[in-house]
């Protein structure tokens, strides 16, 4: 594997690349955060490439947290926001109607999943997705005349005070709080098929056991893949499950589609993989075409709200608008949601061959151009060589024919347990795991996720972590990414990847 190191910049070139950042560090917030992890200052860009002012060029991995669906400065993006410069139109407007806002509309409308575009309205918020969703669950509390909320474990929402108290690092909780369906990490310790039925199954009891302590909520929000909350796609027989449980009981179903929409997950939108239609979608990021925009797109019999009852003086963002437009149409008309499903399963599949190769990888999971592959810690005791044939899995696993954790011989005993709550191992496609299984997860690693994500950098590669421990890399290229671009992303992760290892004493096995 080719090693790939850094350049030597020139020094005059370096000092002021240097005194940028000396004077962004005395002078910002020290709520910044991606500054810290990434020293770089971008001067340049072009698709995946951007050029820093030392003069070194990045792998663009991270692509603005997924706002970048084609990539920096994308020439058909560009050329909207220049046709709006240059017709003299205004580019403030507040909510007015006007001829770029119509086309957007109409563009919108044109992708959204059968079922809602035909009876939909549209909301123009503030310019971040957690306005929006502060926005979304303003509506169905209108709506319905109730209050509570359900959200999931893990999720990420935003960051101001309704979205934070629905996200995952809510400190005054005032949302319920739903388990979501994972496999690695299954909060029931069963994963697969199982596990999502009994994450189910666990929803349907806190909303019909009157002793439950949760009301019947104002709308339920979920992520179809949770993000931040370590790149955890939702089974789309679990995401069914949701929508009927929340139909039955006359629950606002909102996706927040914020990061996985326009395309990212090899749908246009992610809901779609499940079939399903949601009352509220909360878009943002991908859909403002790289400029700041957010909207709630839902049912038009949820339409309740007074005028002025949201508003926003920047919801009327132009040039955002014409951005969106452009990029949306370029996605729908190139085929790149189809490209994103078939690039990023392929590379998900040779991760995976990665994380055979090197036991610091625990799990390697996505859908689309959404990957994450989380870094853990070896087990105690454990030698080289020692069940790295499989993720996060010990001595005594046993793989089937897909490659799959099929559980230690002890594990496949517990069918009994698992038929005691109504469940059968027979059709299991995950790993059975069971308390005091060999196959239970390794602990997640920060360290090892921060070491990964500064050799990447000093490759030339710019990746973004999450995950519940921060133990996640995250990989969201723009939905242009060659082949080729592909190969680079994929070998320079692998020499971090085995830098790393090397420099924590745990070789290939």
């Amino acid at each position: 594997m080719a090693e790939h190191t850094a350049v030597e910049e020139p020094a005059a070139t370096r000092s002021a690349h240097e005194g940028i950042l000396r004077r962004q560090s005395a002078r910002e917030s020290a709520a910044r955060t991606y500054a810290r992890a990434l020293p770089i200052v971008p001067v340049r860009a072009r698709g995946l490439t951007i050029e820093g002012a030392d003069g070194r060029r990045y792998l663009d991995c991270l692509s603005g947290a997924g706002t970048l669906a084609l990539g920096h400065n994308h020439p058909v993006v560009l050329e909207a926001i220049r046709k709006v410069l240059d017709s003299g139109a205004p580019l403030h407007v507040l909510d007015l109607a006007t001829p770029v806002k119509d086309a957007f509309i109409t563009e919108l409308f044109r992708t959204l999943p059968p079922g809602l575009a035909d009876h939909a309205r549209v909301q123009f918020c503030g310019p971040a997705g957690t306005d929006a969703v502060e926005a979304a669950f303003k509506l169905v509390r209108a709506a319905t005349g109730r209050n509570g909320m359900l959200a999931f474990a893990g999720a990420y929402h935003g960051m101001t005070s309704g979205a934070l108290e629905a996200s995952g690092d809510a400190f005054d909780v005032r949302v319920a709080r739903l388990p979501y369906p994972q496999d690695y990490r299954c909060p029931f310790g069963v994963g697969g098929p199982h596990g999502a039925e009994l994450a189910a199954r666990w929803t349907e009891s806190v909303l019909d056991d009157p002793k439950s302590g949760v009301p019947l909520p104002a709308g339920m929000i979920l992520e179809p893949v949770q993000g931040e909350g370590g790149v955890l796609p939702a089974p789309d027989a679990w995401m069914r499950r949701m929508r009927r449980i929340t139909a039955d009981r006359s629950i606002p179903l909102i996706a927040d589609e914020v990061q996985t929409g326009v395309g990212r997950t090899g749908a246009f939108w992610a809901v779609e993989h499940s079939g399903i239609t949601p009352d509220v979608m909360v878009l943002s990021k991908a859909i403002g075409g790289s400029l700041p925009l957010a909207v709630v797109v839902y049912r038009d019999d949820l339409d309740v709200w007074e005028p002025g009852a949201h508003a926003g003086t920047f919801r009327g963002n132009q040039l955002a608008m014409a951005a969106g437009t452009a990029t949306m149409a370029y996605v729908r008309e190139n085929g790149l949601t189809e490209r994103a499903a078939t690039l990023g399963a392929r590379m998900l599949d040779q991760l995976r061959g990665l994380s055979r190769e090197f036991s610091v990888i625990g799990d390697v999971r996505g859908r689309g151009l959404m990957i994450g592959i989380e870094m853990v810690e070896m087990v105690e005791g454990e030698g080289e060589g020692e069940g790295w044939g499989v993720a996060g899995t010990g001595g005594s696993t046993v793989l089937d024919e897909t490659g799959r954790s099929g559980g230690s011989d002890e594990d496949r005993g517990a069918a009994g347990l698992l038929g005691s709550v109504g469940l059968s191992s027979a059709d299991d496609a995950g790993p059975v795991v069971m308390p005091g299984s060999t196959a239970s997860p390794r602990p997640a690693s920060p360290e090892l996720a921060v070491a990964v994500q500064r050799e990447c950098l000093r490759r030339g590669l710019i990746v973004e972590l999450g995950g519940r421990h921060a133990s996640v890399v995250r990989l969201l290229p723009p939905l242009t990414i060659t082949d080729e671009q592909a190969t680079a992303v994929l070998d320079r992760l692998a020499d971090a990847v085995a830098a790393v290892a090397r420099g924590h004493g745990r070789g290939a096995g």
